[in-house]
């Protein structure tokens, strides 16, 4: 496994990160959970990202009892506050930045995590508000370091700007959704990151799993998969047209010796501003198979002749 420093902090986190949406406190149970986490733990992942409103607090439960016991210093724990909880809240207010980072610190039966994100940007705070309540969680010790997930160029831009004059926290990671099929980071996110010592953290770089080659075209999904049970996420995937692209990557993957995963994971790892990319896991052996890709190195033909198979995206 190989690390990377994330953004200018002191993070340093494996390039695969374990993620938990939809798995921790949802599909798996937490013997799943469990196996999946010593598993992450043998190939040298040490990142782990969750969200307040991952399985409604389940997730960050749940990932709290599988880390518990270990070295404090053998794992970097991100988690996420804006979405809607049980009981209503909601959004990046400083009562709510406030009252969540402490409900997630219960949860995980930490009493810090490194890495506190605003899930999304709410249009209904004024940022300012939001990164005086992101500095008093850090100057707390409840967080080393902020990030933001979802946000725009512009916004991380100014959010950037605000950190400086009024003396925030700085910003250190950004998250958004990035893969082969998804490049709109590169237009903004990532200019206006790599500018301010900003990380990305990306998410769904197998595109759901479609990118692995698991869905073929004309192929009657599989029950048991994600596609089967009609998650909208996944769906926009599930085109003809992109699916028989997507089945393009086949032959270079074999070529070179990698699965379809391994190839479109290394593919968003070949960007320096890239510091990890978040993958599920429901069994131990995916999260083996994606650590697996950490360290491959794509030449510069073969990152053209990857894009070309896939586009237009």
């Amino acid at each position: 496994m190989e690390y990377r420093a994330l953004g200018d902090s002191d993070l340093r986190v494996s390039e695969i990160c374990l993620g938990t949406w939809k798995t921790f406190g949802g599909s798996l149970d937490e013997d799943g959970a469990m196996a999946v986490v010593d598993a992450a733990f043998e190939q040298g992942v040490n990142f782990f990202d969750t969200a307040n409103v991952y399985s409604q607090g389940r997730s960050e439960e749940v990932l709290g009892r599988t880390l518990a016991g270990r070295p404090r210093d053998s794992f970097v724990v991100a988690t996420k506050v804006y979405g809607t909880m049980p009981d209503g809240d909601r959004g990046l207010s400083r009562e709510q930045v406030l009252k969540q980072i402490d409900d997630s610190l219960r949860r995980l039966r930490l009493d810090h995590v490194d890495l506190y994100q605003c899930h999304a940007f709410d249009d209904d705070v004024p940022v300012e508000e939001t990164l005086g309540a992101l500095t008093e969680v850090v100057d707390s010790g409840r967080a080393r370091f902020v990030g933001v997930s979802n946000w725009s160029g512009e916004q991380i831009r100014r959010a950037v700007a605000l950190a400086v004059e009024h003396a925030f926290a700085k910003i250190v990671s950004s998250q958004p959704e990035y893969s082969l099929l998804v490049r709109d980071p590169e237009r903004d996110v990532i200019p206006a990151s790599r500018e301010s010592g900003i990380s990305q953290i990306v998410y769904s770089p197998l595109a759901q799993g479609v990118l692995s080659g698991k869905y073929l075209p004309g192929m009657e999904i599989v029950k048991g998969t994600r596609a089967s049970e009609r998650d909208a996420s996944i769906w926009e995937y599930l085109g003809e047209d992109l699916l028989e692209r997507v089945q393009r990557l086949r032959p270079i993957a074999d070529g070179l010796g990698l699965t379809m995963a391994e190839l479109a994971l290394a593919w968003v790892l070949r960007e320096p501003n890239v510091a990890s990319a978040i993958v599920g896991a429901s069994r131990p052996e995916q999260i083996r198979d994606n650590a697996a890709a950490s360290g491959i190195e794509l030449d510069g033909e073969t990152v053209r002749a990857v894009e070309a198979a896939v586009a237009p995206v």
